[in-house]
């Protein structure tokens, strides 16, 4: 037992510098482009770069976790982030720096992916939530930590990737520590065409359980891209938006573990229900209050107390309907989701910002939530498990 919490708490805090990384590139690059005099098309094209690596490498990646095992991905995954955030001080240039971004998509998935199964491996069913609410919470933690490096830039433009590389080169070398293992196997192909069967198989299980992951990434993504546009086109100053995303974070850090451990005891699909439900009411209330800071400020709070958990949960929920030999697949599709959420979300956001100005842009994200909501409740499925691991 005292090993298998040395190795959660490991693992956990691989994630947290992942989301490190992740929360200091997006500023930091943005402020660095913009000073350079690149336009905000170009400068929002360079940010897919992340989510652009996810996709490309999510399909050969079950492949090595099953011949190879848990350390050996993680291991490669933080080579990955450290290596390209180094290379970040020797030239810049749009491209070469796109070529790093998606090289560190690619590790930072690696890394996601290998703790992440790992994780949801060796947890009890009972503890499932409130451990996976903890992977979220440090990730959460790890991002918003990463901003805060942006204004060392002033100091010398290198030093945030520095002294993330040798943060990041610090935590990688605790995962020597640990003892690899493989997955649960079935027996069946490691190859790619393995892998799409797999992937077919688990949609047809666990489909549900991917849009929780979809809606946190189209909901992250369009609050952190589209919403500073639209609030200052609607009157809402720089400096109030610089307090309301925080305060959407900080509903997600205290909630998170909070909402976790309740999906242990009430049933994820039951939890899910509500948190989708009230995040639909938190974001139609704010298209009423986008003249009040004090209302808006309330409806970011409670809308990231409950839909800021929404990925985890959907992880824990995935993981609740399929076998372990199923949970390598189940992550991947899990992070392709996500990436798909992040990327759709920005872009249909800023075509409703430019295309129907009279209507409040909260109403995209609460249609999403409630067409989340009405998915979930329509599901009937059948799990490869038992019954009651739906409830």
């Amino acid at each position: 037992m005292n090993e298998m919490k040395y190795r959660f708490w490991i693992l956990i805090t691989i994630v947290s510098i992942s989301g490190f990384s992740q929360g200091m590139l997006l500023p930091l690059i943005a402020v660095i482009f913009e000073k350079a005099g690149v336009s905000s098309s170009l400068n929002g094209l360079h940010a897919t770069g992340l989510y652009i690596g996810v996709l490309i490498a999510s399909p050969f990646m079950e492949a090595p976790l099953r011949k190879y095992g848990y350390k050996p991905v993680i291991m490669t995954g933080g080579f990955l982030v450290i290596i390209p955030l180094a290379l970040f001080t020797t030239w810049q240039h749009f491209w070469f720096w796109f070529a790093l971004r998606l090289v560190i998509g690619i590790g930072d998935h690696m890394l996601h992916f290998g703790t992440q199964t790992w994780i949801t491996s060796f947890s009890p069913e009972n503890k499932r939530g409130r451990n996976i609410s903890l992977y979220g919470l440090f990730f959460s933690l790890g991002f918003a930590v990463g901003p805060l490096m942006t204004p060392l830039i002033e100091v010398n433009p290198s030093l945030p990737f520095i002294i993330s590389s040798a943060i990041s080169l610090g935590v990688w070398l605790t995962v020597f520590l640990l003892k690899n293992e493989l997955p649960e196997s079935d027996l069946e192909t490691t190859s790619f065409f393995g892998t799409m069967k797999r992937f077919a198989i688990t949609w047809k299980y666990a489909w549900v359980a991917f849009l929780p992951p979809f809606g946190y990434g189209f909901l992250e993504a369009s609050l952190n891209g589209n919403f500073p546009v639209y609030a200052l086109r609607t009157g809402i100053g720089v400096q109030e938006v610089s307090i309301l995303l925080p305060t959407f974070a900080v509903g997600t850090l205290v909630f998170q573990l909070p909402l976790g451990m309740l999906s242990d005891k009430l049933g994820r699909r039951n939890v899910l229900l509500s948190v989708l439900m009230l995040g639909f009411f938190s974001f139609l209330a704010a298209s009423f209050f986008e003249q009040s800071f004090t209302g808006l400020l309330i409806c970011f709070f409670i809308a990231g107390m409950v839909v800021g958990s929404t990925f985890s949960l959907g992880i824990s929920y995935m993981a609740d309907l399929l076998p372990k030999n199923l949970l390598p697949a189940g992550n991947l599709m899990c992070g392709i989701f996500f990436s798909l959420g992040s990327i759709s979300g920005p872009f249909i956001g800023g075509v409703y910002i430019q295309f129907f100005s009279n209507v409040s842009f909260f109403h995209v994200i609460s249609t999403m939530l409630i067409l989340i909501f009405f998915a979930i409740l329509s599901f009937r499925g059948e799990s490869l498990l038992s019954p009651t691991t739906q409830s």
